[in-house]
């Protein structure tokens, strides 16, 4: 996951766990693993994964490293990382220290072992009681420093993942009714275009996808009648490739994607929900646009562009790789 170029001062351990949720895009909860990768003190790059519950087989740890120590190496140059473990000493201690020698066995200086335990902080790799208590450091995320320049620079750090899938949730009652509706008409439409032909219907769809993002930008948000016609016209490779050419790298199409995601018709909502994770993954925020993803292959397990967007932030990938697969022809969805 990239970031954007706001800068938080991080002092001490407790600042750094303070950071964490503005770098993830939301609050870790217990049983996670945060792995901070910086280059010359500046961070370049956060993976968060679920540590294996009490009593699992030691071999689900050894799949976790295995994962997480390929993703931080492709961030080089990288001068030292950190990890941030969440739950308590009995359980996590161990693990920690598993992942942090996975780290130092594959080359690479980890130069805080933390675990966060309710409201104090434990640093593993410090034993001197003068800066590193055994009864932890106490720390208020609200109160930190961190939390202020993070708000102050307009970074959001949601209570946890499901405040961040309840962005784009999918709307109910009178609004689906609503969409469905229009639904119902768009594919009437469609229908009097394609007799035309296909050249009329990626006319409409480029001017769809013009409009709605014009109109957006000018402060208005869509009517259901132009979701329902965008989006079904987002089935085609040409409507939905000038869509990800034309999203732009700053919340306001994160927004718009997000709220055309939770309109749509279930059965189409692969594209935008595709778009919504292009968008986020361009403004830094790889929680978002992995869960994206994921609701894009819910509905359609098929759709290789939403696969293949999941696989390069599962890579730790940077966004310009993804963008010149897509340049190269290589993502269309089997279904089209």
């Amino acid at each position: 996951m990239s970031f954007s170029d706001n800068k938080l001062t991080v002092r001490s351990p407790a600042d750094l766990v303070a950071a964490v949720p503005y770098l993830l895009g939301f609050r870790p909860s217990d049983g996670s693993v945060v792995v901070i990768a910086s280059r010359d003190r500046r961070v370049v790059f956060a993976a968060r994964s679920d540590l294996p519950a009490l009593g699992a087989p030691a071999s689900h740890l050894f799949d976790i490293t295995a994962n997480l120590v390929p993703v931080v190496r492709r961030q080089q140059p990288i001068t030292d990382i950190m990890i941030v473990g969440y739950g308590d000493a009995d359980h996590f201690d161990p693990a920690l220290r598993t992942v942090g020698e996975a780290f130092t066995a594959s080359g690479m200086t980890v130069r805080e072992l933390l675990r966060v335990t309710g409201t104090r902080v434990f640093n593993l790799t410090c034993d001197n009681p003068a800066c590193c208590p055994p009864q932890g450091i106490p720390f208020d995320p609200t109160a930190s420093l961190v939390a202020v320049q993070a708000t102050a620079a307009g970074l959001v750090a949601l209570p946890d993942r499901a405040a961040v899938a309840a962005r784009f949730a999918p709307v109910d009652g009178a609004a689906r009714d609503g969409i469905r509706r229009a639904t119902r008409a768009a594919v009437t439409r469609l229908k009097s275009l394609t007799v035309v032909g296909s050249t009329r219907v990626d006319e409409a769809g480029a001017q769809a996808v013009r409009d709605a993002l014009r109109q957006h930008d000018a402060g208005k948000r869509l009517t259901d009648d132009e979701v329902a016609w965008l989006t079904l016209l987002l089935k085609r490779p040409s409507a939905r490739d000038l869509a990800i050419e034309l999203t732009q790298p700053h919340d306001q199409h994160v927004t718009f994607w997000a709220d055309v995601t939770r309109r749509v018709e279930e059965a189409l909502v692969p594209a935008p929900a595709t778009l919504l994770a292009v968008a986020a993954w361009r403004c830094g925020d790889g929680a978002l646009a992995a869960m994206a993803a994921d609701r894009a292959l819910q509905v359609d397990p098929a759709y290789q562009l939403a696969d293949l967007l999941r696989q390069a932030l599962h890579a730790g990938l940077p966004p310009s790789v993804f963008e010149q697969a897509i340049a190269t022809g290589r993502t269309n969805p089997s279904t089209e």
